[in-house]
C-alpha cells in the first residue's frame, strides 16, 4: 500500500446482513421488524415454483403479514416493468418490499421503491446521487451468487428507448437487510452459476483496481477474487456442492461490499452498453470483456493486477507468470476452465454497432473510476477485439 493511502478519506456503505444456511427463512421476521404489514414481493415468475421460495412466502404468513406478488420482471429489467411495479405497489396498499431473486429482481425492486417514494420516472434517477427520497423498507434475499445487488448502492435498469442499461447509484437504494442464504442457490443452472460467478469476479477485480479503492474495499475485493478462484468451478461442476455454493455466495457478498464503495470500471461500462443494446446476460458480457480491459488498463495499475492474478491463481492452484502476460494468462485460463469462450460476433452483435456501443459506454458513470481513462475510439477498439 502506497504511503499515505490509509490517511485518504473514504466512505463505506453497507446494509445489515445475515449470512448462512437458512437465512432466507428469516424474511418474514425481518419484514415485520421493519414495520411492514403488507410487503410487496418482487421476484421472477419461475422462482415461485421452487420449494425454498414457497417457504419464504409461508414465512411471511406465519409472521402475520399479508403480501402481494409482482413477478413481471425480465432478466434485464425494463423501465416499463418498474413503472408497472410501482403502480401495483400503490394499488395493493403495500408498505415495504421483499426482493427475492437475482440482480434483475433486486434491481427492479429497488427501482420500484424509489419511483413510488419520489413520484418520478425511473430514468430520471440515472447517475450518482440523483434520488431525493429513499424507497420504503427493503429486504433482499439474493438467489444467485454474483450480482451483489443485495449489498450494493447500485440499481441497473434497461432504458428500452435508448437501448442501454442505466446505472442508478445512491445510498437510497441500499437494502435495509440482506438475507444471504447459500441454500437457495442449489437450484441454479450451470450456465447461470458461471455467468453470475464471473460477474462477482469482475466486481472484485474492478473494485480493486478502481481509482476510488481504499484499504477496506481492498480487503473485501481480494478475498472475493480468491474465493471465486477456489469455488466457482466446483459449484459449476456440481451444483449440489453446498460448500462451493457457500464460498461463491460469500464471494459475491464481499465483491458487492467492495464495488458498492470503490465503484467499478470500463468492463462494467462496456457491459452495461452491450447488455442494454443487445439484451445479453450481464455476467457473460463481463466475462467476454474482462481480460481485454485488463490488458488495456495494466500499465495504469500493474501491481494491483498482479495482486488479482496472485489471488485468483491461489484459488486455482496456479502461480501467475511475470508481467502483463502472466496476469492475462491467469484470467484466460480461468475463463477457459469454465467454458467461457464466447465472442461478440456469434452473439448477434454487428461491427456496425460498435461506434454506438462505445458512445454509450463512455457515458456510463462506472467509467469515471477506471484506472486508465480511455477515448471513445479506444473503447470501440476493445469491442472489436471481442469479435
Amino acid at each position: 500500500m502506497a504511503p499515505g493511502v490509509m490517511l485518504d478519506m473514504r466512505k463505506f456503505v453497507a446494509p445489515e446482513f445475515v449470512f448462512g444456511l437458512g437465512a432466507a427463512r428469516l424474511a418474514g421476521q425481518y419484514c415485520r421488524n421493519l414495520g411492514a404489514r403488507r410487503p410487496l414481493v418482487v421476484t421472477m415468475a419461475e422462482l415461485l415454483e421452487y420449494p425454498w421460495c414457497r417457504d419464504i412466502l409461508a414465512g411471511l404468513a406465519e409472521h402475520g403479514l399479508e403480501y402481494a406478488v409482482f413477478s413481471d420482471v425480465s432478466e434485464n429489467p425494463r423501465e416499463h416493468e418498474v413503472a408497472r411495479g410501482a403502480e401495483f405497489y400503490a394499488r395493493q396498499g403495500c408498505d415495504a418490499i421483499l426482493a427475492v431473486g437475482g440482480g434483475s429482481a433486486m434491481d427492479c425492486a429497488k427501482a420500484i421503491g424509489i419511483v413510488h417514494s419520489n413520484g418520478q420516472d425511473v430514468l430520471e434517477f440515472e447517475g450518482v446521487d440523483m434520488v431525493a427520497k429513499p424507497g420504503p423498507p427493503l429486504v433482499c434475499v439474493p438467489t444467485t451468487a454474483g450480482s451483489s445487488a443485495d449489498v450494493s448502492q447500485f440499481a441497473i435498469i434497461n432504458d428500452t428507448t435508448r437501448k442501454v442499461k442505466i446505472a442508478i447509484v445512491s445510498k437510497t437504494v441500499v437494502a435495509d437487510t440482506a438475507l444471504v442464504d447459500p441454500g437457495v442457490t442449489l437450484t441454479m443452472s450451470r450456465e447461470l452459476t458461471v455467468h453470475t460467478g464471473l460477474d462477482a469476479l469482475t466486481h472484485a477485480v474492478e473494485a480493486y483496481v478502481s481509482n476510488a479503492n481504499g484499504p477496506v474495499t481492498d480487503l473485501f475485493a481480494l478475498e472475493a477474487v480468491r474465493l471465486v478462484g477456489t469455488h466457482l468451478a466446483a459449484a459449476a461442476d456440481n451444483g449440489q456442492d453446498l460448500d462451493a455454493r457457500a464460498g461463491m455466495m460469500l464471494a459475491s457478498m464481499y465483491a458487492g461490499l467492495a464495488f458498492s464503495n470503490a465503484i467499478l470500471g470500463a468492463v462494467h461500462s462496456m457491459a452495461h452498453s452491450l447488455g442494454g443494446f443487445s439484451d445479453l446476460p450481464h455476467g457473460m458480457c463481463n466475462a467476454i470483456l474482462l481480460d481485454l480491459v485488463a490488458a488495456f488498463n495494466y500499465e495504469a495499475a500493474p501491481g494491483r493486477y498482479r495482486d488479482v492474478a496472485t489471488a485468483l491463481g491461489r484459488g486455482m492452484g496456479v502461480a501467475p507468470g511475470p508481467g502483463r502476460e502472466g496476469v492475462l494468462d491467469v484470467l484466460r485460463q480461468f475463463k477457459a476452465r469454465l467454458g467461457m469462450d464466447k465472442r461478440l460476433g456469434e452473439l448477434g452483435v454487428r461491427r456496425e454497432d460498435l461506434p454506438r456501443l462505445a458512445e454509450l459506454a463512455m457515458q456510463d458513470p462506472c467509467m469515471v473510476t477506471n484506472p486508465r481513462q480511455p477515448t471513445r475510439e479506444e473503447i470501440e477498439a476493445l469491442y472489436a477485439q471481442a469479435f
